[in-house]
């Protein structure tokens, strides 16, 4: 079975990305449950750091100048299903889901990488883009940093409007400073 790919149409063009549900299927599945719900429909990228990364997916960001943004996830004891299992995940403690730091994909530019608070398991459903290699945001990289965020998916075309999504004006809390919505998440 081949992996998904995700279309993501921004109100600054569209991108596609591949979701590893090989690698990373608890990771990838909730993403792809988040997807097909309609969880990521209108809500703004709320972080944008230039030559770093593109952050979204809190659901306070459908309000693009929210004070919340970036605290937000799904609701908690929510469900969903492991595609290649059928096993049943309940995000938990605020919508979380269970790390799943098992493959050793690098935060390349281009790949999707599931964002959290520093603590073991907060990811829920934010995420974020990386614009640079941020090899030390890889989870086995310890002597980098203690932050780990592992790669659930990689963008296989558009990388220009990811780019020019990342060159963005932003304000001195990374929000751009003209609302980038996404407008669908669509799962093939």
């Amino acid at each position: 079975m081949p992996n998904p790919i995700a279309t993501f149409d921004t109100t600054e063009g569209s991108f596609t990305a591949e979701i590893f549900m090989d690698k990373l299927p608890v990771t990838a599945s909730n993403f792809v449950d988040l997807c097909n719900t309609g969880f990521y429909n209108g809500v703004h990228f709320h972080r944008v750091i230039d030559g770093f990364m593109l952050q979204f997916g809190c659901p306070f960001a459908k309000d693009a100048k929210s004070g919340r943004s970036g605290t937000g996830g799904p609701d908690d004891g929510s469900t969903y299903t492991v595609v290649p299992t059928g096993a049943v995940v309940t995000r938990k403690n605020g919508g979380n889901i269970p790390d799943e730091l098992v493959d050793k994909t690098s935060n390349e530019p281009g790949t999707l990488s599931m964002a959290n608070t520093g603590q073991p398991n907060t990811g829920g459903s934010q995420f974020f883009v990386n614009t640079v290699h941020n090899d030390f945001l890889d989870h086995w990289r310890n002597d980098l940093s203690p932050s780990q965020h592992p790669v659930f998916g990689k963008v296989v075309s558009g990388m220009d409007i990811v780019m020019k999504i990342g060159k963005t004006k932003c304000d001195h809390n990374d929000n751009p400073v003209t609302p980038v919505m996404m407008k669908t998440i669509t799962i093939a």
